[in-house]
Formats: C-alpha cells, sequence, structure tokens
C-alpha cells in the first residue's frame, strides 16, 4: 500500500468514526460511554458500500404502516414547535472533552421533512415520521416559569423557575452537553441565576448523568444546590448494571446503534430521542428524597407534590405535580411512544400492571387540574382534554399487554404464540403515541409472560433445549446439509420471508460460522427485518447483526463500564458481589480462601471467603482464621476499581497492608476473570 493510499484510507476511516461518534453506548447504563467506540476506531466502517437496498417485500409490508397510520396529522409537529426560544447555531456541534463532538446533530442532517410520509424504501415510515420529529431542538417555553431543552440527548432537561434561582429537572446524559446547553441557551435568554435544585425523576443514567456540568463540587458539598430523588435512587442507578454490566454494554451497542452509519441505511433515531450524547458521565448523589405518594415538597419556593412510580420504566422512579403551573411532569411513564416493559440491552423485566396503576392514579388525583403535561423525553401535551385522552391510552396500552398476555397464558397459550397473535386495537394503535419506537407489542408482551411465569413455557421440549452451536449442526444435518438449506432459504428470502431465513439460516450459521455463503444470507434477511421495523432498536439490533456479520467484530478498547463517580457511590457489598460474579468455578474448583478487608476511611470491614467455587462474605467483622487481613482506604480501593492503581502499587507505597499470607491473596486474584466487551452475539 503507497503512503497515499494509505493516507487517504485513514482519512476516510477518521471521516467515518467522527460521524459515529455521537452515539453513546447506553442509555440506563451507568457509565459506558459510547466516546471509547469513536476513539479506538472500534467501529467496522461504514456498511454504506455493503448495504443493500429495500426489496419489494420490505417496501409493501412499509406501505401497510403508510396505509394504516394517519400521515396528514400534524399535532405533533406543531406540540414539538411550540414555544421555541432559541436554537443552538446550525450545524448544531457540541464539543467533546476529546478529538470527537459530545453531540452532533449535523449528522442527522438527511432526515428531514414535515409530517407528510416522505420516508426512504429503507426506512419504516412510522419511525421515519419519528425521527423527523426528533430533529427539533433548542429552548422552549412549556408555560411560563417551566422551559425544556430538547434536540440535544436521548432525554430531555427540564427546567423550573423557584423564588431564587433554577430548578433542573433531569441534566442529561454527559457534563459536555449540560454545560454547553446552560451557558449558551439557557443564561443568555432566561438570564444567569443559581440553580438550587437538581431533580432526577428516575435511576437511569440519561436523567442524572450530566449533573456536574451544571453544578460544582463545592455547591454540592456546601448545601447551596440540593439533588431531589426518588427512594432508592442511589442503590438503583449504581447497580442496575453492576452484575450484568458488560453484557449490558455490548448489547446496548447494538440497541442504540453506536457501530452503524448515520444514513437511510444505518441509524436514523434512537426512538425516544435522535441519540445519546458522547462524554463524561457523573453521578451527584441524592440529598432529598421523594419517598410517598402524596408527599408534599417545597423546593425554592415551588411546591411539588410526589407520585412514587416504582418498578414502572425504571425501579426508582416517581412523576410529580406542580400546582402552581397545573403542570404534570410524567417523567418516563408517559411519553410519545410504548415504552419498553423489557429493554433489549438487557435489565429486569418491567411491570405494565403497576405502570398502568400509577397513570390512572396520576388521572385521578390530578386529572381534573393540569393543563399541561411534560416529560423526560419527547414535547409536551397541552389542555386538559387531550392530556386526560393521552394519559387515558397510554394507561390502557399498559394495562391491555398485561391483562390480555396473562388472559392468553391462563389459556395456555406460550410466550411466543401470544407475541404473535396480541395487538393493540385500533383505538389505541392509532394513536401516535401508542406507537412501537422504543418497546414494541411483541417483546412487551412476552416479557410480561416471563414477569409472571419465568422462561420456561411448559412445553416439555423447551425444559433443557439444545444450545445454539449444537443445535445448529443437527438442524443443517437433519435438513441435508448447509447447501441444501441454502437453496431452500434464498428461495424463501426471495418471497419475503425474512423471519424463517433468519431462524433457518441462524442454524447454519452457528453450525459454521466460516460459511461465508450463511453469513451473507443471514446478514441479507436481518438487514431486510431491519429496513421494515417500526422501533429504533430492533432497527438497530438487526443492522448492527448484519454490519458483523458482513465484517466480524471490530475490537477495540471496551468502554469503561462504570463511571467515578458510580463507583465512589458503590457499596462495598455490590463490590463485593461483583467480585462473586468474576470468581472462575473451575479455576476456584476443590480450593478454599478466606480474607479479611479492612476500610479506614470508612470504617468499614469484612470478612470473605470462598468455598465450593462460591464466594460469600460477612459484613461487620473480621476472623482470626482468615488466609490474610487487607487494610487500606475505600479512596484507594477506588482507585483500583478505576485502574489508576492496583495492589501491588499500593503495598510497595505503603499506602496499604496486607497483614498474613499474600500469595494467597495472589491466587484469589488469579481465580477472577476479566469480561470481554467484544464477544460475538451473531456467531458462536
Amino acid at each position: 500500500m503507497s503512503e497515499s493510499d494509505d493516507a487517504a484510507k485513514t482519512g476516510a476511516r477518521r471521516a467515518f468514526l467522527k460521524n459515529v461518534a455521537v452515539a453513546g453506548v447506553a442509555t440506563g447504563l451507568s457509565g459506558v460511554v459510547g466516546e471509547t467506540f469513536a476513539q479506538t476506531g472500534a467501529a467496522p466502517g461504514s456498511t454504506g458500500s455493503a448495504a443493500k437496498p429495500a426489496t419489494p417485500a420490505t417496501i409493501a409490508l412499509n406501505k401497510q404502516y403508510a396505509d394504516f397510520l394517519s400521515f396528514a396529522d400534524a399535532q405533533d409537529f406543531e406540540d414539538a414547535r411550540r414555544g421555541l426560544v432559541a436554537t443552538l447555531p446550525e450545524p448544531v456541534v457540541i464539543k467533546g472533552a476529546g478529538e470527537f463532538p459530545a453531540w452532533d446533530l449535523q449528522q442527522f442532517a438527511f432526515v428531514k421533512g414535515g409530517a407528510e410520509n416522505n420516508a426512504p424504501p429503507t426506512v419504516n415510515p412510522s419511525l421515519w415520521r419519528n425521527a423527523k420529529l426528533n430533529m427539533n431542538h433548542g429552548l422552549y417555553t412549556v408555560v411560563d416559569g417551566i422551559w425544556q431543552v430538547r434536540g440535544y440527548d436521548l432525554s430531555v432537561m427540564s427546567i423550573i423557575r423557584g423564588n431564587r434561582g433554577y430548578i433542573v429537572v433531569d441534566p442529561f446524559i454527559t457534563t459536555e452537553v449540560a454545560s454547553t446547553v446552560w451557558k449558551q441557551l439557557v443564561i443568555p435568554h432566561l438570564g444567569d441565576k443559581p440553580i438550587t435544585h437538581v431533580i432526577y425523576t428516575h435511576s437511569h443514567v440519561d436523567h442524572y448523568g450530566g449533573v456536574r456540568g451544571l453544578v460544582s463540587d463545592d455547591d454540592l458539598k456546601s448545601g447551596k444546590v440540593q439533588i431531589v430523588a426518588p427512594v432508592g435512587f442511589t442503590e438503583a442507578a449504581v447497580g442496575e448494571n453492576i452484575i450484568a454490566g458488560n453484557a449490558m454494554g455490548r448489547r446496548a451497542s447494538y440497541m442504540y446503534g453506536s457501530l452503524l452509519p448515520r444514513s437511510p441505511v444505518g441509524i436514523v433515531d434512537g426512538g425516544l430521542g435522535k441519540t445519546t450524547s458522547v462524554g463524561t458521565i457523573t453521578l451527584a448523589v441524592p440529598t432529598m428524597f421523594a419517598e410517598k405518594t402524596g408527599q408534599k415538597l417545597s423546593l425554592d419556593g415551588v411546591d411539588i407534590e410526589v407520585l412514587m412510580a416504582p418498578e414502572s420504566e425504571a425501579p426508582s422512579e416517581f412523576m410529580f405535580y406542580l400546582p402552581k403551573f397545573k403542570a404534570f411532569c410524567a417523567a418516563e411513564d408517559a411519553t410519545h411512544t410504548l415504552h419498553n416493559l423489557y429493554t433489549l440491552r438487557g435489565a429486569k423485566v418491567r411491570d405494565a400492571l403497576l405502570w398502568s396503576k400509577y397513570l390512572q392514579t396520576a388521572l385521578d388525583t390530578y386529572g381534573g387540574d393540569m393543563q399541561v403535561l411534560f416529560a423526560s423525553h419527547y414535547w409536551p401535551t397541552w389542555g386538559n382534554d387531550r392530556i386526560n385522552a393521552f394519559l387515558g391510552a397510554q394507561r390502557d396500552m399498559y394495562r391491555y399487554l398485561h391483562d390480555q398476555v396473562m388472559r392468553m397464558a391462563n389459556m395456555g397459550q406460550t410466550p411466543l404464540e401470544i407475541g404473535e397473535a396480541i395487538r393493540l386495537p385500533d383505538s389505541l394503535a392509532k394513536h401516535w403515541y401508542c406507537r412501537s419506537y422504543y418497546g414494541t407489542v411483541y417483546h412487551d408482551a412476552v416479557a410480561q409472560y416471563n414477569l409472571r411465569l419465568g422462561f420456561f413455557d411448559g412445553v416439555p421440549a423447551n425444559l433443557h433445549r439444545l444450545q445454539p452451536t449444537d443445535s445448529g449442526k443437527r438442524y443443517v444435518e437433519y435438513m441435508g446439509g448447509a447447501a441444501a438449506v441454502l437453496r431452500r432459504a434464498h428461495d424463501s428470502f426471495s418471497q419475503g420471508d425474512y423471519r424463517w431465513v433468519a431462524e433457518v439460516v441462524n442454524h447454519v450459521v452457528f453450525a459454521d460460522p466460516q460459511n461465508t455463503a450463511a453469513r451473507q444470507l443471514l446478514a441479507d434477511a436481518y438487514e431486510q427485518l431491519g429496513y421494515q421495523s417500526e422501533s429504533a432498536p430492533w432497527r438497530n439490533f438487526y443492522l448492527t447483526g448484519a454490519m458483523e456479520l458482513r465484517n466480524g467484530v471490530r475490537k477495540g478498547q471496551a468502554p469503561a463500564p462504570q463511571s467515578p463517580d458510580t463507583i465512589q457511590a458503590m457499596p462495598l457489598d455490590m463490590f463485593l458481589d461483583y467480585l462473586g460474579i468474576r470468581l472462575n468455578a473451575d479455576r476456584a474448583n476443590g480450593k478454599t480462601a478466606s480474607f479479611n478487608l479492612v476500610l479506614t476511611d470508612t470504617k468499614e470491614k469484612c470478612v470473605l471467603g470462598v468455598e465450593n467455587s462460591a464466594l460469600h462474605y460477612s459484613k461487620n467483622r473480621t476472623s482470626n482464621s482468615a488466609d490474610a487481613t487487607v487494610t487500606m482506604t475505600r479512596a484507594d480501593l477506588n482507585s483500583i476499581m478505576m485502574g489508576q492503581t492496583n495492589m501491588q502499587k499500593l503495598v510497595m507505597t505503603g499506602t496499604a497492608k496486607i497483614d498474613g499470607n499474600s500469595q494467597k491473596l495472589g491466587e484469589f486474584v488469579s481465580w477472577l476473570d476479566n469480561f470481554d466487551f467484544w464477544f460475538n452475539i451473531v456467531t458462536p
């Protein structure tokens, strides 16, 4: 390769990486930062040349959406633009801490148009409409005294005027975005007043990660700024993604299209907002808590009435009413989409029955009074009649999914049968705010079955199925070999039967991942399924799967699993639980160990041990028979967890001390696994 060729290829790669840099890995993750993908070149390069056009079958299916839904209805477009105060200058680029921007809306400049259906053939027209709506950006007036900043992250930041300053609700994902928006939009147009309170409506990272871009450590320590959150917030925010954080992060790279090009054959939207920002994720620990429904809080002279909503969209969540403004904040329990009852990145299943009951409580308590409803994503809804209709439909949608799934389950139907059969009634399905931009009727329904009955569908054949590689080989053999399978699968593909092609050819790929023809055909099927998907996460999963089948997994530096703030907020027992997850049972087989851990700054101590290839621990005690005692500070333990130092260095400098059998401690460490972020998903 010549120097000029090398330079050209490097330039093209850097241009593509700049295009994908804005894609953060995960909303709801406690610190996986998408910037790592951009900086390391993990993205395998633009799939533009490899992408194929929509087939006639895909075009026909997408036309069914266009015919069913009312694209002449422009109300959402009016609402999304209503109250605009100012925008950031075009092109909309927010500088990041590194080489790549924290936010670059220009990447999605190809998404344009109004309420009309002008979708490219490679994008579901309903999703394309949603993608156009999410191109609106700026500072907006909700009502006099309440504003929102939208279009600069997956989530929305709301601002409430208090007596002395501002109350901020949900300060975006990253500090770079929060700081820029505050300095360039809020202060110039609303005035430079202090922030007195920051409210986290719930425990997902897109609603707290940018907090330190708005408030300083000094203001937090002095109490000038109070952090308000629902009870249980810190444990939920820190803990949801610790135990399975590596798997969640990798799957989230699929869900949010982090590795895809921004184009009509790549990512067009995130489903809840355009995409996620990239940069520094922080966490300021709450100082005030919403604890029970009906509780009244006074924040800088503004009265807030609490409606708790735990185990709905997040493990820790609350909504609230502002009597002064006749405004209701629905957090993430009533937005302009069918939300996830199960998120494809992986998390605990959410309870649609509880969710619907919380919305009923909102209607019962405030339905006669509220004049505006705003939420943590999308634009507000104005007018009492419209709000009640919106909340009623959202309530009924979640209740319908729960109750109809359980009705069918109690009649003996299996989750896959239920998922295939269930449909929202037209009275719900024709509302744009009940469409499947994020959750879907199918996977939400299967999730509710799992919530009540677990993974097993009652069919004995499914109780102990063969693992995919073994079953793949046997299926292929039974069907006459790979060549025979692929011949028939090509026929099915030409008939537009992409789900069947994906199911059958997946067996061939897992039987022989080196079978290039099988990988290409499976990629083609995934691609068409992605083009057909109304849900942005489904589209992103399918298209990322197709890309990795065609190009392989391009490994780079793995994203940091947790932010420094998250690590510092992690309780000791959560850290020890995570050690247990890392324990390799085979390497620890037949071995035992026990250690005392003494943290001098936090006055914590515990004894942990390994027996029977499992870790156990007891807090607030030590053992005289332990193999060794480790004495250090929690601050130094945090530094080890963040990769800033290691135990050997701390011992050599005298910062940490090991009394007893230090070799045994080293042996224990050798039993712990380190997780590879870039594990295979679409191949064995």
